[in-house]
């Protein structure tokens, strides 16, 4: 038997940080990682092992962090949790005993029940070395790929296989536009053309019917009768979270049937927490039932997981979604609301926008034109959403605005907002898009 003060459960984003943090918080306790592979993907690379990177194992998270910090890694599954005994079971017939757990067991893509997603040549886009690489195989041969999904991973999945040469690539959303879960129209307007400037065809507004073939997939039969042809389909339509071991030990589930957690990560169970995009999530803005599943998120929850194992030290404020993108040399950013779900959800929006050169004079190197537009609750004036895009600078840019909105900001605040710039590098101080769209909502509010 094996036993461990610390026990963690997946080697992800989630897992990996976990372990560090509890490392970081106890460093006498004895900590043990167990994960089922021996080669971990970074998650939010996959897209690009297909065109930038190259391949699956240029995209995989190092054991180094672990082996630095001390934390002991078993390749194993755990087959079952027995809170009453403090023990997991494994595969390999192994039992852990534990002095405190956590759950990071993440999530596996979505598959709806649809005729044909069986077929071969059919992909979901799994977080696993060997079925990356079977993917790659079959796309070396494949001329003509449909992309089920027009969210962050349809796009950029569909982008860089669009690098590869003789490739014919088509994204079906069921939505009006792409990415529109995350942007406003006008966003994602501009995303689309990019795409479709860079070659990759979009069918919007478009339910899918079917998977069409005898024992390979041929087509993607859709709502108006349609068949796009296809010699491979990639599904990216969202995930599910991995409950199976916590909901057969017991555990509570939450209202979208994630493992519940409090503030602190804490399960029902006193000795075991959660994190990751197994865990439960509720929203930064009115604490409603989550469903956002992203990297940051799980990493954030990580570092409160793992420093609360032996006293209350962080509580999570809620999700609120920052997301980021490029398509090109085009980088597309969100941080929380958009305009359009903030008016769903009741809230009295008043939004600012703002753009112009990234770079000051505009006739310095590197310059493309940036886009702010800012969404603040009228009454408070308190700062709820914010969309950006420009060049590569707006994926640390939305940083900055995920920290204004978490400090409930105002107008006035980001008006106010004292920021470095410099001609080669950011826009001019007089014309910064991201203090002029609050002042361009100032103005409406007079």
């Amino acid at each position: 038997m094996k036993k461990a003060d610390v026990v963690i459960i997946g080697g992800s984003a989630a897992g990996l940080t976990a372990a560090i943090t509890a490392r970081r918080h106890y460093p006498d306790k004895k900590i043990l990682l167990v994960r089922k592979e021996k080669l971990v993907p970074i998650p939010c690379g996959i897209p690009y092992i297909f065109g930038t990177v190259g391949t699956p194992e240029k995209n995989l998270i190092p054991d180094t962090p672990l082996e630095k910090n001390n934390v002991e890694i078993m390749l194993d599954e755990v087959t079952a949790i027995d809170c009453g005994s403090l023990s997991l079971s494994t595969k390999s017939n192994e039992t852990i005993q534990y002095g405190k757990l956590i759950i990071a067991t993440g999530s596996h893509p979505m598959m709806p029940p649809i005729p044909g997603f069986e077929k071969e040549n059919v992909f979901p886009v799994y977080k696993d070395v060997e079925h990356l690489t079977k993917m790659q195989k079959v796309m070396e041969n494949a001329k003509k790929i449909v992309v089920i999904g027009g969210g962050f991973i349809g796009v950029e999945v569909s982008d860089e296989i669009n690098k590869l040469e003789g490739k014919d690539v088509t994204i079906c959303e069921l939505l009006p536009h792409c990415l529109q879960l995350a942007f406003d129209e006008e966003f994602c307007e501009e995303a689309e053309k990019l795409l479709k400037e860079r070659g990759v065809n979009i069918v919007s507004g478009s339910k899918v019917v079917s998977i069409e073939g005898k024992t390979k997939a041929e087509g993607v039969k859709i709502g108006d009768g349609s068949v796009l042809e296809a010699d491979m389909v990639i599904v990216g339509i969202g995930t599910v979270a991995n409950i199976d071991l916590a909901k057969n030990a017991g555990l509570r589930l939450g209202p979208t049937g994630s493992i519940w957690v409090d503030r602190t990560m804490r399960t029902s169970d006193e000795n075991v927490f959660s994190c990751g995009d197994c865990a439960e999530k509720f929203s930064f803005f009115g604490g409603k039932p989550s469903k956002l599943k992203l990297a940051s998120i799980a990493s954030s929850e990580a570092r409160i997981a793992g420093a609360n194992l032996y006293g209350v030290q962080r509580e999570s404020v809620g999700t609120i979604g920052v997301f980021s993108s490029a398509i090109g040399d085009h980088s597309f950013a969100v941080a929380g609301l958009s305009e359009k779900f903030a008016k769903e959800q009741g809230y009295d929006v008043i939004t600012g926008v703002a753009s112009g050169p990234n770079r000051h004079p505009g006739s310095m190197p590197g310059m493309m034109p940036q886009l702010v537009k800012l969404i603040f609750e009228k009454r408070t004036k308190v700062l709820i959403g914010t969309q950006m895009m420009g060049d590569k600078a707006v994926g640390e840019l939305v940083n900055v605005a995920s920290a204004c909105i978490q400090h409930k900001m105002t107008i006035d605040d980001i008006a106010c907002f004292q920021m470095g710039t410099h001609p080669a590098l950011t826009a001019s101080p007089v014309s910064y898009q991201y203090v002029n769209a609050a002042e361009s909502a100032l103005l409406k509010l007079s």
